[in-house]
């Protein structure tokens, strides 16, 4: 019976012992019309000091938003505090909320209830195969050359965006980008041809896939999601078909699946959070096979968890899965995450402590929680795009900023004075270094630490004034501090952003060039020639260079000058 009512109960999640911010959740109402979600975040965080563990959008610039706390104290003190502060001409008011249900249990009550729900569930009855291949290559039927088409056009969307929102934040330079319009195609800076692999499949060269149950077969399956949770789906569905996953990771893919299929051990299961197998991440370079192993623990004993580690050794050296060809094997505890710190470290169990990669005629080595670009083959094209569109010389200074292992700007060394990397993780500058060393580079530094944090001492350090900036941030984009850090430095003449998302970088794109204000310094930077590089085929996404120069008021003068009666003429045709 408690079985099944934790099964129907949507909110039973609560009464098991994990963790889940959404006991202590707090609603705040009457936010002003207009916000910004990192001036909330910065609120919050920084000065009302509240110990807030997750802050809820529904949308952006909604009138009320969520968020949660770790205690009942820590959500006490954040209604307390909010209640009655003014913000933007708006007093706040904050409030217990309730907590949300758990997706997947409401979801499967939706499915049951099916004369008496008033809301009709969509289902998706298309085979598992189909399903995962249009979740994970949504252009695995489309030509290629038509696929290459499809992202031209939306990167000259996205700058076309740019272009718009350019003039609007800074009216300076609206004569220059009608101009600049008028000359690219309405795109604000030269757009060149997208460039690309011969190797469009099997490309990858790391993976995570989950552990997990085939709806299908209802067996332990190696895989991905073909759903997420909080869309109301578990169920793992094997990649064999997949067009972008190598023969080798689908080999040693099949391999952990038997082994986890006679383990007396439990898949892990995302609803009770019970079970043990988590995750399985494989990495690959030329013929040599990292596999990282994620358990989570429970109440293994360490006895218990020895063995494990031991019979994966066994299993993938010396018995049946020592056909996948493993060169290194990790394993890695797998709890919920709690916080940002709570990163459990790979252990190494056998094998070798790396994995080998080659681009440009260097040789890189990669660690499990190293960043490295997931397209070998196209990785080298994306760097000499970049090395092409910003012109170093024997004078210039490289900034690579988010440097990972080091493998932009180790590329860029020989076409420069002096390469100067910063990284948030410091095994990633670990590696950089080790890169370095065994290239014979000596023009090169790396250190460790938050841009925002290290750009200014790292600046002091720059032999000339010939300075261009690197910067290959993650998904999200670069830290709003780090950008005003990068406008400050008088030094850095051109910036080459490498964007694997140009629409969420697009507030980066646009901060780059806003109007000097009291909080921005500095003449702002421009776009004056971009290119896309698809280092993912069959999928929507490319990664996209683009190269902005610094602004200065002579340039301005002289630009308006020339050009003022054709440019006014096509201020005047726009607002006509």
């Amino acid at each position: 019976m408690e079985t099944q009512n934790s099964e129907t109960n949507p909110y039973a999640y609560l009464e098991r012992e994990e963790f889940s911010s959404e006991r202590f959740k707090i609603a705040i109402k009457n936010l002003p019309k207009y916000y910004g979600v990192n001036e909330m975040k910065k609120l919050l965080n920084d000065k009302l000091k509240l110990a807030s563990n997750k802050i809820k959008f529904p949308k952006k610039n909604n009138p009320f938003i969520f968020v949660c706390f770790r205690s009942e104290t820590d959500r006490e003190n954040g209604i307390k505090t909010i209640n009655g502060y003014k913000w933007k001409g708006k007093v706040l008011s904050a409030h217990e909320a309730k907590p949300a249900p758990d997706p997947l249990v409401k979801r499967r009550n939706e499915q049951d209830d099916d004369e008496g729900t008033t809301k009709k569930v969509k289902l998706d009855d298309r085979p598992q195969e189909e399903r995962l291949k249009s979740s994970t290559t949504p252009l695995y039927d489309t030509p290629y050359e038509e696929q290459l088409r499809i992202k031209q056009e939306e990167v000259k969307k996205v700058l076309i965006k740019l272009g718009h929102s350019l003039g609007d934040s800074n009216p300076l330079l609206k004569k220059w980008i009608y101009q600049q319009k008028s000359d690219n195609n309405q795109v604000p800076c030269e757009l060149l041809d997208i460039r690309y692999s011969n190797k469009q499949d099997g490309y990858r060269n790391k993976c995570e896939f989950t552990v997990g149950v085939n709806e299908e077969t209802s067996l332990p399956t190696v895989g991905f999601r073909i759903s997420s949770y909080a869309k109301g789906g578990t169920g793992v569905a094997p990649v064999q078909n997949l067009k972008h996953i190598p023969d080798e990771m689908k080999i040693a893919v099949n391999l952990y699946q038997d082994f986890v299929r006679n383990s007396d051990l439990e898949v892990f299961n995302p609803e009770f959070q019970t079970g043990n197998y988590r995750q399985l991440t494989v990495r690959s370079a030329d013929k040599q096979l990292m596999l990282v192993v994620g358990i989570h623990p429970q109440t293994l004993s360490e006895d218990k968890l020895t063995q494990f580690k031991r019979e994966l050794v066994d299993y993938f050296f010396e018995g049946a899965g020592k056909a996948a060809n493993v060169t290194s094997l990790y394993y890695q505890k797998i709890i919920k995450k709690q916080t940002n710190d709570d990163i459990n470290l790979a252990e190494h169990l056998y094998g070798d402590t790396h994995i080998e990669e080659h681009i440009l005629g260097l040789k890189f080595r990669i660690s499990p929680e190293a960043f490295f670009q997931i397209n070998t083959a196209a990785a080298e094209i994306l760097y000499k795009s970049a090395i092409e569109l910003s012109e170093p010389n024997e004078n210039t200074t490289i900034l690579d900023v988010c440097c990972g292992t080091g493998t932009i700007g180790l590329c860029f060394a020989k076409s420069c004075n002096q390469v100067l990397g910063i990284e948030l993780i410091a095994q990633a500058v670990v590696d950089a270094r080790e890169n370095a060393n065994s290239n014979g580079i000596n023009n090169c530094e790396f250190f460790s630490g938050k841009a925002e944090d290290l750009l200014n001492s790292v600046l002091y350090r720059v032999k000339n004034d010939d300075v261009i900036a690197i910067v290959d941030p993650p998904r999200a984009g670069l830290h709003h501090k780090a950008i005003l850090q990068l406008r400050k430095a008088t030094k850095i003449k051109k910036l080459v952003y490498v964007a694997c998302n140009a629409n969420a970088a697009m507030k980066n794109f646009v901060d780059l060039g806003r109007r000097p204000s009291k909080t921005i310094d500095g003449d702002p930077f421009v776009p004056v020639k971009a290119v896309a590089v698809d280092l993912f085929p069959h999928t929507r996404h490319c990664e996209v260079i683009i190269l902005f120069e610094r602004w200065d008021s002579e340039k301005f003068k002289e630009t308006s000058s020339v050009e003022n009666q054709s440019s006014c003429k096509i201020l005047s045709d726009e607002n006509k």
